[in-house]
C-alpha cells in the first residue's frame, strides 16, 4: 500500500497546495476543519468542496454577506450536519459518519487550485475483543500449554495485539473492512503472567484482559461435559420412546378386550 508520506506527497502533486492536513475523529463526534489563513480568511468568495469529485457542499459570499451549506448534493450525505463559520470560513461537520472520510477543500471564485486541503478521517467504534478457547488446536502430546485465540468482526483500519504484561507478544493489522480477524495465543495452564488481548486504531482501543484460571480448563473436561449432555438427550429420546411403545402396547390389549366380548 502507499504509505502516509507517500500519500501526502501525492496530494500535493495532484492539488497544487503545500500541505495537507490529516484529521481524525471518532465516529458521531464533531468536528471543524479550520481555515486559520489570514489570506483565506479575506477572500470575497470561499467555496468547500469534497470528495475526488469536487461536490460543492458549502460556501461563502463576503460581498452580500451570505452563508450556504447544500445539503442535498454529495447524495444528501451532509443534511443537517454542516455547519459554516462566516468570519473564519472554517466548515464544521457534526454526528460524523464512517462515509464523511475523504478529501475536503477549500477554493475561491477566482481559481480552482485548492487554498487548503483537509484529509478526514472518521473511526467507527471499536468492539471488545472477545478470547475463547481453541480446543481444535490443542495437541494431546501438549498437556500443559492451553491454545487461545482472540478475535473480532467486522473492523477496519485496526491491529489486534496480544501483550503479556506490556511487552507485545504478536499482532495482525488490516486496512479494509474484514469480517473476522483473529490471532492465537498458546499459554502454560499454570502461568501467573498477566496476559491481555488489545484492539485499536490510531486514536482509539478496546482491551480484554485474560483470565487463565477461568478459560484454560482441560479440553477432555469441556468434551467430557458435552459427551455427557449428549448421553442425557439420548436417554431421555429412548425413554420416550419406551413409553410410546408401552401406551401402544396397551391401546392393543384394550382393542382385543373389546372384540372378545363383542
Amino acid at each position: 500500500g502507499v504509505t502516509g508520506a507517500v500519500y501526502s506527497h501525492l496530494l500535493q502533486s495532484v492539488f497544487g497546495v503545500d500541505e495537507v492536513k490529516s484529521v481524525s475523529v471518532m465516529e458521531g463526534d464533531s468536528v471543524t476543519l479550520n481555515t486559520d489563513d489570514t489570506d483565506i480568511q479575506r477572500k470575497d468568495q470561499i467555496l468547500w468542496r469534497f470528495g475526488h469529485n469536487n461536490i460543492l457542499i458549502a460556501q461563502i459570499n463576503r460581498k452580500n454577506n451570505k452563508s450556504k451549506c447544500h445539503d442535498d448534493n454529495a447524495a444528501g450525505r451532509f443534511r443537517d450536519r454542516l455547519q459554516l463559520d462566516h468570519q473564519t470560513g472554517s466548515l464544521s461537520i457534526t454526528n460524523t459518519r464512517t462515509t464523511d472520510s475523504g478529501l475536503y477543500k477549500v477554493t475561491s471564485s477566482r481559481t480552482e487550485t485548492p487554498l487548503s486541503t483537509f484529509n478526514l478521517t472518521v473511526y467507527a467504534h471499536l468492539p471488545v475483543p472477545v478470547v475463547s478457547r481453541d480446543c481444535a488446536s490443542s495437541s494431546s502430546s501438549s498437556q500443559q500449554n492451553c491454545s487461545l485465540v482472540c478475535s473480532v468482526v467486522n473492523v477496519s483500519h485496526v491491529t489486534l495485539s496480544w501483550y503479556k504484561g506490556n511487552s507485545l507478544l504478536s499482532s495482525i493489522s488490516v486496512s479494509d473492512l474484514s469480517i473476522s480477524l483473529s490471532l492465537p495465543l498458546e499459554v502454560e495452564y499454570q502461568d501467573k503472567n498477566t496476559y491481555s488481548c488489545v484492539l485499536n486504531n490510531p486514536i482509539s482501543n478496546q482491551t480484554r484482559h485474560l483470565d487463565i484460571s477461568q478459560l484454560c480448563q482441560t479440553c477432555s473436561v469441556q468434551i467430557s461435559a458435552a459427551a455427557a449432555g449428549f448421553l442425557l438427550i439420548v436417554a431421555a429420546v429412548m425413554i420416550f420412546c419406551t413409553c410410546r411403545k408401552h401406551k401402544k402396547a396397551n391401546l392393543v390389549g384394550k382393542y382385543d378386550l373389546m372384540l372378545i366380548h363383542l
